[in-house]
């Protein structure tokens, strides 16, 4: 769900850390203190990176003698409603963590601006490897069935989590999912508009009064990738899922399907499975996965699947645009945000089409 580029190009570009960028630079001093005081078994002395992927919580590894450490933060600057909720991010792998589901552990939030600037939480850095191609290009068939069949069966996991049980049924409003984020990401894409785009529109009129029934509640992570998990170093099983800021309590199938757009963008793109020869490269079908998922969740199937892939794509438009937004509001975590403005009219294109598949007109 990205732009193509070379393999070793994106891994190169997006994996590891880097001298903290000037407009993200914090007060380390003020930092340690707070990690002296906040973080159970915290010795200095402290080193800060800033990791290199990433486009809207600024992350930064913290190096210590015995110890590294997560660091996420809100971005400075002016930032749109409700966006970049850290806090929710450390309150979800906090409840989810005693569970076993692979998150890393958390060690404390810091709600005080004075500190560093704005709100942040520290977590462990869960060593691994964080793969930026769904396609997996330098992996063997076997190995990418098995990673493919470790993200279906931890997405599964997620969903099957009792929220009662840990905590969270209050973590987000229950029922009309997919209504409140049509409405939430039309009211951000407004608020970031830089263009004119019809489809947009359209489907801004279309996908409220096309929302399928039954749906059901669990925690969704809202941003489920290849690329936002660690795989343990040796083994292909999912060591940490990350990148929790836009998870809240909703329709399990928004999740599910929004990972599923691999299986209907173009190969060339990275990650992209469509066209592809997957039973040779060993990645299941789009109805192989979604039987994987629905065998572990106790699904008879899947209906409305160009819905869902209308809404998905809308939503990620609507994401991209955000980003836009932050580019011209100077608060873009990445150099690689201004791209994002080059996706939005495809995104929103792609979308429609799914759309008058499912009978919109």
């Amino acid at each position: 769900m990205a732009d193509a580029a070379p393999t070793d190009s994106v891994q190169d570009t997006f994996s590891g850390t880097k001298p903290v960028d000037e407009r993200h630079r914090i007060d380390e001093g003020k930092l340690e203190t707070w990690l002296i005081e906040n973080v159970e078994g915290y010795v200095g002395p402290l080193e800060v990176r800033q990791f290199k992927g990433g486009q809207s919580n600024p992350t930064y590894q913290l190096v210590t003698p015995n110890k590294k450490y997560v660091l996420r933060r809100k971005p400075p600057g002016k930032l749109l409603p409700s966006a970049h909720a850290v806090d929710r991010e450390y309150r979800v792998i906090t409840a989810l963590y005693p569970t076993g589901f692979p998150v890393a552990r958390s060690y404390g939030l810091c709600t005080d601006d004075s500190v560093i600037g704005t709100m942040f939480y520290v977590m462990d850095n869960v060593e691994g490897r964080i793969l930026w191609d769904g396609q997996l290009p330098d992996y063997a068939p076997s190995d990418r069935r098995e990673i493919y069949d470790a993200m279906n069966k931890t997405l599964a996991g997620l969903h099957n989590t009792d929220v009662d049980a840990i905590g969270m049924s209050d973590f987000g409003k229950p029922g009309n999912y997919f209504a409140r984020q049509i409405d939430r990401w039309t009211k951000q894409y407004k608020l970031s508009e830089t263009q004119s785009i019809p489809s947009m529109d359209k489907l801004i009129d279309w996908l409220p009064g096309n929302i399928p029934s039954g749906e059901t509640v669990s925690i969704v992570h809202g941003d489920y990738r290849l690329d936002n998990m660690v795989l343990h170093a040796t083994e292909n099983r999912v060591a940490a899922v990350l990148d929790w800021e836009l998870c809240t309590l909703g329709d399990p199938l928004a999740d599910f399907t929004y990972q599923l757009m691999q299986w209907i963008m173009p190969g060339e793109q990275r990650g992209g499975l469509a066209g592809l020869d997957l039973k040779a490269m060993g990645i299941p079908s789009i109805e192989e996965y979604v039987a994987m998922y629905c065998e572990r969740t106790g699904r008879s199937g899947i209906e409305n699947l160009d819905f869902y892939f209308a809404y998905n794509s809308f939503r990620l438009a609507g994401i991209c645009q955000g980003i836009v937004g932050r580019v011209r509001d100077g608060t873009a975590a990445s150099p690689h945000a201004v791209a994002m403005g080059e996706r939005v009219a495809p995104l929103a294109d792609i979308a429609w089409k799914h759309a008058q598949m499912a009978g919109a007109s």
